[in-house]
Formats: C-alpha cells, structure tokens, sequence
C-alpha cells in the first residue's frame, strides 16, 4: 500500500530494520539527503522513514537502534518517503529503518 498521507509514528512504534547500500552505485540510490555524500559500507549511517526524519532535525544525529538483546547507534544521513514509492519492495510500510549491515 502507498500512503496518501503520512501515517503518526512515535518513539514505542516497532520498526523493521531493512540493510541497503548507501555506496555509490547502490541500492541507496543518489547521495544522501542530510550530507550529499554516499557512505561506505563500513559506516554506520540509516535512513528514517519521513516522519521519523522530521523535516531533516535529526540529520547527522546518531540514534539507537535496539532489538534481539543488543543495541547500536547509528548516524541519520537520509530518508525515506513512503508517498513517493520509496519502499516498493516491502509494500511502503510506515515503520522501515534502513541501514548497512555493519549495523
């Protein structure tokens, strides 16, 4: 489903953490919204869904990634916009976190 509008997300919303590439040639597509620059594999950077991205605030923040026991902090680099078909491949749920693997 493509959203018509943007679903409320909040801090206890459950997301799905899905690994992209955001090297150049990537799955990520172009650079990155917040810094214009593609990140190497061994970084760890994530995109947030438009609503968690909040107008681009959280750019270049690290935030806490936690699930299975364990946490992480990865920096905000991107987003994703769920009206626009950015997750054709999961059906544009509201609730993706994309990130590289070496999170």
């Amino acid at each position: 489903m493509m959203y018509k509008f943007l679903p409320l997300v909040s801090s206890s919303t459950k997301a799905t953490l899905t690994i992209n590439n955001f090297e150049a040639g990537g799955d990520g597509g172009g650079p990155s919204e917040c810094d214009n620059q593609h990140h190497s594999d061994n970084d760890p950077v994530e995109a947030l869904l438009i609503r968690w991205y909040n107008h681009g605030k959280r750019c270049l923040k690290d935030i806490n990634i936690c699930g299975n026991g364990k946490s992480v902090s990865a920096k905000v680099v991107d987003k994703c916009d769920s009206t626009i078909r950015c997750d054709f491949d999961h059906s544009y749920p509201n609730n993706i976190v994309y990130a590289l693997k070496i999170v």
